[in-house]
């Protein structure tokens, strides 16, 4: 694999990840100033970080794609803490699936599965997941699970009559902000923000409406996989030694990293963790340069990606001006390690 062996750390080094843009329909033409990227054709709603399809960008395995990494060396990815990957389930190595969502039009009304109901229907996880708001204009709104009270045959009523919003828990959304949107919970995005998105691995999307888009409806399922009581909602940040823990589910935790001048990798941990594991940095606004001494430097940009292995040599992050840090780390169930 590459031009080293997966025992050589210098090969594990941080890297850099292309994003991968995906079409939507309520999405922008112009991703600009975010990313350098006009769409021809359909609009672009999504900007896939973490995606299997993501090429490498920098290092020994420049060139390949993540889901390749992860297919063929997920314990120098993911480390020993992550549970035992057996060839059968390597495909789906990759735990986290990160996105920008550039949202210009009304989201369909949907609901993700939890790992069960996802695992009934022969797909390997659910979808938890959580929104970090990057950028919001006045007055945007997320729908965030069902008003109190309401019944899933008002929810059914809902969709048959056009007037499922009346049963929506809307929630304004502004810059910094952390939405959490566990499996279950009926949600979606309205327009004016653009969000940083960390899920599970899990593309499944049950949509209950889509005000008539003509894109295919699963009412049955998502009616089956809504739980009418969610823990989602707003999370208040955690100010902790070294950095503001923004969110902690049960399959991934997100931190904003201070970097005043510069930090070594020796100072990213958080105490109290296992072994390392892999680690997703991601810049939310400004500059960084990532430094180590066995391995070329990477320039991280606004809305750019690093990817830091478990397997990964020491290095050193700068703040080259106006850097927002975003820290992404996968966890695992304890009934699933």
């Amino acid at each position: 694999m590459g031009n080293s062996s997966q025992s050589d750390s210098a090969a594990w080094a941080p890297f850099r990840i292309e994003p991968w843009f995906s079409k939507r329909v309520w999405g922008f033409q112009d991703l600009h100033p975010w990313y350098d990227r006009v769409a021809e054709g359909e609009p672009i709603g999504e900007a896939w970080l973490t995606g299997d399809k993501c090429v490498v960008a920098s290092g020994a395995y420049a060139g390949r794609t993540l889901g390749e990494l992860f297919a063929e060396a997920p314990e120098s990815l993911l480390g020993n803490s992550a549970p035992h990957i057996s060839e059968d389930d390597a495909k789906s190595a990759s735990p986290l699936l990160i996105k920008v969502l550039f949202v210009k039009e009304k989201l369909s009304v949907q609901v993700h599965p939890d790992d069960q109901m996802a695992q009934k229907y022969g797909d390997p996880r659910g979808k938890e997941e959580c929104w970090y708001v990057l950028e919001a204009e006045p007055g945007a709104e997320v729908a965030c699970g069902l008003k109190p009270g309401v019944s899933l045959n008002e929810v059914k009523e809902g969709i048959e009559t056009d007037t499922l919003e009346s049963s929506l828990n809307m929630l304004p959304v502004a810059q910094g902000e952390v939405i959490f949107v566990d499996a279950g919970t009926v949600h979606a995005i309205w327009p004016g923000s653009i969000l940083l998105e960390t899920q599970q691995y899990c593309d499944l999307t049950y949509r209950m409406y889509d005000y008539g888009r003509g894109r295919e409806l699963h009412i049955k399922k998502s009616l089956e996989a809504t739980k009418l009581e969610t823990r989602a909602g707003k999370i208040t940040p955690q100010e902790q030694a070294g950095q503001t823990l923004l969110m902690e589910g049960s399959y991934f935790r997100v931190d904003r990293v201070p970097v005043e001048g510069s930090r070594t990798s020796a100072s990213l941990p958080v105490e109290g963790e296992p072994a390392p594991g892999l680690a997703y940095l991601f810049a939310a606004a400004g500059t960084a340069k990532i430094t180590g001494l066995d391995f070329e430097a990477i320039e991280l940009s606004k809305g750019g990606m690093i990817a830091v292995p478990a397997a990964s040599p020491e290095f050193v992050v700068e703040n080259l001006g106006g850097l927002e840090l975003i820290r992404i780390t996968p966890r695992w169930p304890k009934d699933n390690r």
